[in-house]
């Protein structure tokens, strides 16, 4: 049976939830491997919307047992509020595992996060200050805190106190915000400690186990591809490897047990946050994709930027991640267009590049080509089947697939979870 990597394609919102959730009824774990509480997954259940911010999606599905991977950096409270909330929706959450190997966010990291965004002020990053990039820092300084120091308290505090001498100097000198006290921190981290110590296992083993044993899992990126740490579009990245690579690093899977990549790619593109987006749209048809798509943040609530499907990121993505599948998302969003615009290929100061530049000045400078398709008016919301899309809409599905190299295999059609188009099985059927 297999191991499955899910990835974002673009700058993340491409509706990974969604996908995860149609998978769900196939799958028997379902992995958080990077990232935290700075993005958030929508999933629609018939008539109800559940907004997932650190949990993975699989928490929905009865029968799947959900993980938090080492890989994840966690906000404890968050993490608490999340479960309250699923529990007081009739949601089953007691079969959550969580590595004892992943990250825990101090309050000083969010404090510090919240406060060096601000003085960066116009070279600012776009974070959500929530404090997912100081730990991921102290993750690789080597004096994070991680899940498992919570069951130690001589080895918590002295942790604490040596992250807060350097921490609180900063605070103080630099930010003249006050300095943080040792048993604030203590207190705060241990107020959730027992209820949560039932799930805190050997994630990495636990998986191992289960593919050995024919159980089929299916990895979770948080963020996408361009918001990877090393393949993004740096500096304005998340902190962490959002690639299908990551998936290993961050829950102790080798790659060779990876089977399928699928890779998420929403029919336009969006992003959140400050940095490069070539295609993005200042005017009547950006306004227009935010408004049908309600391109809100899920976590944050700010508006997206919008712009028309890259295929120069899309046939990147593919390389960089390995996709052997796309999930096209949110098709019903270009319908009622007269044309649908594609950027095939970049010009830069009048060199054609179809493939990403490596240089980010070159990205900065890229003016998109594009290639205009005619659009559709039917409602595509009751599609079922690909036959069934108007003949310009199998048209654009065909011609992003051709653009791409990948084959689409799923196509959504509306935010519900029924409303979904399966070309080819997702499993690799």
């Amino acid at each position: 049976m297999p191991a499955i990597v899910l990835v974002g394609t673009q700058w993340g919102d491409e509706g990974k939830g969604k996908a995860t959730d149609l998978l769900g009824g196939s799958v028997d774990y379902v992995v958080k491997f990077n990232g935290g509480n700075n993005a958030g997954h929508t999933v629609v259940i018939e008539d109800q919307t559940y907004a997932l911010h650190l949990l993975p999606s699989g928490i929905l599905t009865p029968g799947v047992i959900p993980v938090i991977g080492n890989g994840v950096v966690v906000d404890l409270g968050v993490l608490i509020e999340e479960l309250d909330a699923l529990e007081a929706r009739g949601v089953d959450t007691s079969h959550l595992r969580i590595s004892a190997n992943a990250h825990v966010i101090p309050p000083y990291n969010r404090v510090l996060d919240k406060v060096t965004e601000r003085f960066l002020g116009q070279r600012r990053l776009g974070t959500t200050g929530r404090g997912i990039g100081p730990t991921y820092a102290d993750k690789m300084s080597r004096v994070g805190i991680r899940v498992q120091d919570l069951y130690d308290q001589s080895i918590l505090r002295q942790k604490i106190e040596a992250s807060l001498q350097v921490k609180n100097q900063v605070l103080l000198k630099i930010y003249n915000r006050r300095a943080v006290e040792v048993d604030e921190v203590l207190a705060e981290l241990l107020l959730h400690a027992e209820r949560i110590r039932p799930m805190v296992t050997d994630t990495g083993l636990c998986l191992n186990q289960a593919l050995d044993a024919g159980k089929t899992v299916l990895f979770e990126a948080g963020q996408a591809t361009l918001l990877d740490v090393d393949h993004g579009t740096y500096p304005f990245v998340t902190s962490s490897n959002a690639t299908s690579g990551g998936a290993c690093t961050g829950s102790g899977v080798a790659p060779t047990r990876i089977d399928r990549v699928i890779g998420i790619l929403k029919a336009y593109s969006t992003r959140v946050g400050e940095g490069l987006f070539p295609t993005e749209l200042h005017d009547d048809s950006g306004e227009f994709l935010r408004k049908t798509g309600a391109e809100y943040g899920t976590t944050t609530g700010r508006p997206r930027r919008c712009g028309w499907l890259d295929t120069v990121v899309g046939r990147y993505a593919r390389r960089v991640n390995g996709l052997t599948d796309v999930v096209l998302t949110k098709l019903d969003v270009l319908t009622g267009l007269e044309t649908v615009p594609i950027c095939v290929a970049y010009d830069v100061q009048g060199t054609k590049h179809e493939e990403m530049p490596v240089n980010q000045s070159d990205v900065h400078h890229a003016k998109p080509i594009y290639e205009e398709l005619p659009g559709w008016r039917e409602d595509i919301s009751a599609c079922r089947s690909f036959e069934e899309l108007p003949a310009n809409a199998q048209a654009y599905v065909l011609r992003v697939e051709e653009l791409i190299g990948t084959r689409i295999s799923a196509i959504g059609v509306g935010p519900g979870r029924t409303e979904t188009i399966q070309r080819f099985g997702l499993l690799g059927d």
